[in-house]
């Protein structure tokens, strides 16, 4: 992640939940907030209900490689969360990576096309 940094404080997540803006979408939830600084900090969250460590951990690395893969599309200055559904550890990473575009198109932290260009 190249203009990204990691969200790892608990009361940077609270806050997230309770000031920030939310989408659901079948397999993730995604939290964000303006944080005033030129980067993205990224949180991932993915429940110890959800299955086995080794399962967990391949879901993060899913999650991870969606938003690096498409880190140009998104505009700077966000704190963004994703909370992963139990339906997100059957889903394919197709599924994941258009639930994910499709919840940050939604709240707004993707460029528009001319931006994203420049």
């Amino acid at each position: 992640m190249l203009y990204s940094k990691s969200l790892k404080l608990n009361h940077v997540f609270r806050r997230l939940y309770h000031k920030g803006h939310s989408a659901a979408g079948r397999s993730i939830v995604l939290y964000c907030r303006k944080n005033g600084s030129a980067e993205n900090r990224i949180g991932l969250t993915v429940s110890a209900k959800l299955g086995h460590a080794v399962k967990r951990n391949r879901l993060r690395r899913q999650l991870r490689a969606i938003y690096r893969l498409h880190e140009n599309e998104f505009a700077a200055g966000w704190d963004i969360v994703v909370v992963a559904r139990t339906r997100a550890m059957q889903a394919p990473y197709q599924e994941l990576e258009r639930d994910y575009l499709h919840l940050a198109g939604k709240l707004g932290l993707l460029r528009s096309s001319d931006e994203a260009s420049v």
